[in-house]
């Protein structure tokens, strides 16, 4: 076997390269420390007389792309996502190429499952047009460059300060390291979250698990802002979670949640809250609403609000209240909508509420025009604070969904030429 980041002993044999460039990264990677991965992804590249490597990660904004340091020397500065090649490669998951004075460059996305983690870019210098095989071999690359970021994340800070463009807030730091990821998909399910102001999130936070094929949603507003509030959420969260775990049923876990929070912070605090599960084969949705704002679901281009008849929030007693679970069945391509106040409390820049018809139109519209589910809830983060003048006058946290019944998901990197 070549060693790291030297070409293959079998001249023009594209299978043995390909080999030497996943199994040499894999290889340097069991050692390499967070802050090593720009250099050696880049390094390794060079198995493919790939050059001007550079690793750009999405940042916690979702507006632009920085890269990360060690790879490419001109990558230096941030790439918007909005009007650039890098841009329009993470936003539709698709592979790019860009041609100048005979530099081929690839704009790869990077994917780790669905989870869209960043842009990796390469050049090659030649005369001759890029075949397929090696844009394949280019994507394949990606997606283990995207899993090492992701797994490498865990033992070092690198990854997460170059995604930072300002400073966290603990409450953030404390609900940031709690949630899954952003986004997920399964056959049948595509699913993306929005926690905002990411820097600055003190109450809201929200869950998803899917066992078996089953979907498990939560989402969590406690009162207040900030610190304080940012822990009792949490608690909510954890509770969820420790119930969920033992195989609860929804109105057994709304009682375990209701009880741990009273308990914990006994006329102090509250959550409200929306605890759901989601058959995923056949549609079936049933859904507890702690206080919580109702679920909002988009159907063939209209918006309706779902009925449901609220809980008391978590750990507040209302004698004579209990839980009531809901159902609703989901049809193919339904869109189904959790969030928390703040966003629809949320203010435009002429000042105006975004409220719950105006976000219904949104996501109608979004769903016309062909946006994953991704997508549209990071044009909605950006709808909501992508202008100076906005405002948000709380937390605002959604879960958006997408049952597409029994058809597989779809959402690997295509080739514009």
């Amino acid at each position: 076997m070549p060693g790291a980041g030297t070409r293959s002993d079998v001249p023009g044999d594209p299978d043995a390269a390909e080999l030497e460039l996943l199994q040499g990264l894999l290889r340097r990677s069991h050692l390499g420390a967070p802050s090593e991965l720009a250099a050696m992804i880049a390094d390794q590249a060079q198995t493919i007389d790939a050059s001007d490597v550079a690793l750009y990660l999405i940042d916690y904004d979702q507006s632009a792309l920085v890269p990360m340091a060690g790879g490419a020397a001109d990558a230096t500065e941030p790439l918007s996502v909005a009007g650039t090649v890098a841009g329009r490669a993470f936003s539709t998951t698709t592979i790019l190429r860009t041609q100048d004075d005979g530099r081929h460059r690839l704009w790869l996305p990077l994917l780790d499952g669905t989870e869209r983690v960043g842009v990796l870019a390469m050049s090659f210098h030649r005369d001759d047009a890029l075949s397929d095989d090696l844009v394949a071999t280019c994507e394949r690359y990606a997606h283990l460059v995207a899993v090492l970021v992701v797994t490498k994340a865990a033992y070092g800070d690198a990854v997460e300060v170059t995604r930072r463009r300002r400073p966290m807030t603990i409450a953030s730091e404390l609900l940031w390291g709690l949630v899954p990821p952003l986004v997920f998909a399964t056959d049948g399910l595509a699913l993306a979250a929005m926690l905002e102001p990411c820097y600055d999130n003190g109450g809201d936070t929200f869950d998803y698990a899917v066992n078996g094929r089953v979907l498990h949603l939560g989402i969590f507003d406690a009162m207040g802002h900030g610190l304080a509030a940012a822990g009792v959420s949490a608690f909510a969260l954890s509770a969820y979670r420790c119930s969920r775990r033992t195989g609860s049923d929804l109105l057994t876990t709304y009682a375990a949640m209701h009880e741990a929070v009273g308990r914990q912070f006994p006329e102090s605090r509250f959550v409200t809250a929306l605890i759901a599960e989601l058959d995923l084969d056949s549609g079936r949705l049933a859904y507890i609403s702690a206080g919580h704002p109702p679920p909002l679901l988009v159907r063939g281009g209209n918006a309706r609000t779902l009925e449901v008849e609220p809980a008391p929030p978590l750990g507040v007693e209302f004698p004579g209240r209990g839980p009531a679970i809901a159902v609703e069945s989901l049809e193919p391509r339904d869109l189904l909508l959790l969030y928390t106040d703040g966003l629809t409390d949320a203010r435009d820049p002429e000042g105006e509420m975004f409220t719950v018809e105006r976000l219904s139109q949104f996501i109608e519209r979004e769903a016309a025009g062909g946006q994953t589910t991704p997508e549209t809830l990071r044009r909605l983060r950006h709808a909501l604070l992508g202008r100076e003048a906005a405002e948000l006058r709380d937390d605002a946290t959604a879960l958006l969904l997408e049952w597409q019944g029994d058809q597989p998901y779809v959402l690997m990197p295509q080739t514009v030429p």
